[in-house]
């Protein structure tokens, strides 16, 4: 072959590869990603680990996970709630409802696919990358797992709404897989949507309460034995909440009086486990009023901790938290501080059982369980950019080392004491020796006398 017909397939390979390489830059929808998006796939570096943690276990929400075949089943449940919603708009008489579409419901069904196909930009803003569905399939999973969703919270709310059939809330563990597959970060659809929807489908004969309040009784006790105040909530609403478990997150965030660290920066000083703050005479309390767990005060070596539950949910709900403010933009680490706290004060279950004790946490599962969420889950978390507990860290060591060196001290008062005092001279010096044997000799005699007497 020529030389110059080598040149000639050289260039050819090169402006099919080229074109190939512009191709994929245009078509490839993976590639578009908005840059205030708060709904992603979780890495794969991360999600390795545990699985679970990150996958939904019955119910597909939102675009990521649908069409999964193990989640199949669940979709019939979905449907269902749907056509009840539907029913009930159509006749508000819960005792009369139909189950048939009739003209009134497949109205009510248009209207919602009207409004959110109005929003369903706005809703696709806030996932990042390719979601593999066409704008009409999207609509269509945003209007019935919306409706779902707002359905599930307003039969929680309302139990005069569930009926004898309801597949949810007669099987108990089917409730207890929406409690998880609802918290998941790759299982939320936008807040907006769900808004809209139930804005769209109130009845004055049975919402009383806003869906805020509802989502946050439908969780119940996820946190803790307190439940989080409505009211931050309400007020910072609008365009403050993403999706559920941004509200999740929310709800310990703004009633919490945490600060962003101060200015002089701190080296990473980890908390000292339970059992070397107790070694170290920290008293270890419940904070008895706080509307957040966040709020971890020490003062005078008290180290006030509000409740914290340990349930089968809360490694999956920590660790999606913890992805959320890692991998989203603008998001603060207020609770990745707060887990690699609880991280540094739980190495072993004797630390877990003293922080049970006094009632700093409620623990539901095995002791060994509950240890093993908080010193096993976080390695790939404590690079994070800022410690909210920096100086409460700081603090607690100080007042360690202050003690430390007071106790020190104190010995070597006593040891001076006693040197001035006993050992000025040699005749002092054989005196005090001399005082000791008597003593010794003296408890010896009374213990023989008492033992053979």
């Amino acid at each position: 072959m020529a030389e110059g017909d080598r040149d000639h397939d050289y260039a050819i390979d090169i402006a099919s590869i080229i074109s190939y390489m512009k191709n994929q830059m245009v078509v490839d929808g993976s590639l578009t990603m908005s840059t205030g998006f708060s709904i992603f796939r979780i890495p794969a570096a991360v999600s390795r680990h545990n699985m679970r943690a990150y996958m939904p276990s019955a119910f597909s929400i939102g675009p990521f996970h649908h069409g999964n075949v193990l989640l199949k089943p669940a979709e019939r449940i979905k449907w269902k709630y749907l056509l009840g919603l539907l029913a009930r708009l159509s006749n508000p008489n819960p005792g009369l409802i139909t189950r048939l579409p009739n003209p009134d419901s497949d109205r009510a069904l248009e209207s919602l696919t009207e409004v959110i196909c109005d929003v369903q930009r706005e809703a696709r803003r806030e996932y990042a990358g390719s979601i593999g569905l066409s704008v009409s399939e999207f609509v269509k999973l945003l209007v019935l797992d919306g409706c779902f969703v707002i359905e599930l919270f307003r039969k929680k709310a309302y139990p005069g709404l569930i009926h004898m059939d309801d597949p949810i809330f007669t099987v108990s563990r089917t409730l207890q897989f929406l409690y998880h597959d609802l918290i998941l970060l790759e299982n939320q659809i936008p807040w907006l949507v769900l808004e809209i929807l139930f804005d769209r489908t109130k009845s004055t004969s049975v919402d009383e309460k806003p869906l805020v309040e509802l989502a946050i009784e439908f969780f119940g006790d996820i946190f803790s034995t307190v439940r989080p105040p409505i009211r931050p909530l309400l007020e910072k609403r609008h365009g403050s909440c993403k999706h559920i478990l941004d509200l999740l997150r929310n709800s310990l965030v703004l009633p919490s009086s945490i600060k962003v660290p101060p200015k002089k920066i701190f080296a990473w000083q980890p908390m000292p486990s339970a059992s070397s703050l107790k070694e170290a005479g920290i008293i270890l309390r419940r904070a008895k009023y706080s509307d957040s767990i966040l709020d971890v005060k020490f003062r005078k070596g008290v180290l006030e901790i509000p409740t914290l539950l340990i349930n089968e949910n809360t490694e999956s709900l920590f660790l999606n938290l913890i992805s959320l403010e890692l991998y989203s933009p603008n998001y603060e680490g207020f609770i990745t501080s707060y887990a690699l706290l609880f991280d540094n004060l739980i190495q072993t279950t004797t630390d877990m059982k003293i922080l049970c004790d006094s009632q700093v946490i409620r623990n539901w599962l095995h002791l060994e369980d509950a240890t093993r969420i908080f010193n096993q889950s976080y390695e790939d978390y404590a690079c994070v950019r800022d410690n909210y507990y920096a100086l409460l860290a700081a603090e607690v060591d100080e007042y360690c080392q202050t003690r430390k060196y007071y106790y020190v001290r104190r010995w070597q008062v006593y040891r001076g004491e006693l040197k001035r005092v006993y050992f000025r001279h040699p005749w002092a010096l054989i005196s005090t020796i001399a005082a000791s044997v008597m003593l010794i000799l003296t408890f010896l005699q009374t213990l023989f006398t008492f033992l053979y007497r």
